[in-house]
C-alpha cells in the first residue's frame, strides 16, 4: 500500500492555478471552517501565526475531511521541524527566508528519506503513515511529498537561478512583505520597484518549470502575478478576513449615529 496521493502537486506538476488562503487564526474550529469555503489549498501558518507541532496536527486532521489540501509552514528551514511536519501527516511544507542553493539543498535533504536524504525513518510510529498501516510508506513517500520554498529577500533573489536549478523543489513563493522590506519599502510592497522584482522573479520560476507561488490580497497585483506566471496564488488571511470585516461592520453601524 503506497503513501497518499498529493492533489495539490499533481496539480502543480500539471500547469494548473490554484487559489489558496492563509490561516493564522491558530484555531481548529475556524480552520474546519475554511475547509468549506471551496479553497484549493490553505496555508496553517508556523511562522507568524501562534501555532505548535500540535495545534498544526489538529489542523491537519480537521482538514482531512477537506476538499482544500494543507500546506504546512514550519517557522524556519530546520530539519527536525520537517521531520515532525511530515510525521503529523503534512504532505506539502512551505519554507521561509531561503535565501541560497546550499539553505535549498539541504531542505530537500530534509524532506527525502535516506539513502538520497535525511529524513529520519520512524514512519511506523506515525499519523504520515496511518500508524503503520501503509506498509510501502517508506518506499513511496517522497514521491508525494510536495517542497515549496519562500524567496523573500534581495539575496534569495540574486541567487534565484541556482536556487531554481535544484531537483527536489517543487514550488518558489515569493514573499511581498519581506522583500519590500528588504529593498527598503517596509509595508508598501505594492511600490513600483518592489512590484516589478516580483513579476520578473515569477516569471523566471515559471520559465524553470517550477511552480510559482505569492500572497496578495490585492486583485490588480493578483491579476498581475498570474499573468506573470504564478500558479498556487493565496488571495486572502482568515485573521484579515475577519477583522476587516468585523471592522466594518462596527463602523457601518457606529456611523448611522453620526
Amino acid at each position: 500500500m503506497p503513501a497518499p496521493h498529493n492533489p495539490f502537486k499533481q496539480s502543480l506538476k500539471d500547469g494548473e492555478t490554484v487559489f489558496g488562503c492563509w490561516l493564522g487564526l491558530a484555531d481548529t474550529f475556524s480552520t474546519e471552517l475554511m475547509g468549506t469555503a471551496g479553497f484549493d489549498w490553505l496555508v496553517i501558518d508556523g511562522e507568524h501565526a501562534p501555532n505548535d507541532l500540535r495545534s498544526i496536527l489538529a489542523q491537519l486532521q480537521v482538514l482531512e475531511a477537506s476538499p482544500s489540501h494543507p500546506v504546512v509552514r514550519v517557522p524556519i528551514g530546520e530539519t527536525y521541524m520537517l521531520k515532525q511536519v511530515l510525521d503529523a501527516g503534512a504532505q506539502t511544507v512551505l519554507v521561509p527566508m531561503v535565501d541560497n542553493a546550499d539553505q535549498a539543498r539541504q531542505l530537500v535533504r530534509d524532506v527525502t528519506y535516506p539513502p538520497h536524504g535525511d529524513r529520519g525513518v520512524g514512519y511506523a510510529l506515525t499519523r504520515a503513515a496511518r500508524f503503520s498501516q501503509i506498509t510501502d510508506y517508506g518506499t513511496t513517500a517522497d514521491d508525494q511529498i510536495c517542497l515549496l520554498v519562500q524567496v523573500e529577500s534581495r539575496k534569495g533573489l540574486e541567487n534565484l537561478d541556482e536556487i531554481l536549478a535544484i531537483d527536489g523543489i517543487d514550488g518558489v513563493f515569493i514573499g511581498p512583505a519581506d522583500l519590500a522590506a528588504d529593498m527598503g519599502h517596509m509595508g508598501n510592497a505594492l511600490h513600483p520597484d518592489v512590484q516589478t522584482a516580483i513579476m520578473s522573479a515569477l516569471s523566471k520560476i515559471d520559465a524553470s518549470g517550477k511552480a510559482a507561488g505569492i500572497l496578495s490580497t490585492k486583485d490588480e497585483m493578483t491579476q498581475d502575478a498570474i499573468k506573470a506566471g504564478a500558479r498556487f496564488v493565496a488571495v486572502g488571511a482568515d485573521v484579515l478576513i475577519l477583522s476587516h470585516t468585523a471592522q466594518a461592520l462596527a463602523s457601518k453601524w457606529r456611523d448611522t449615529l453620526k
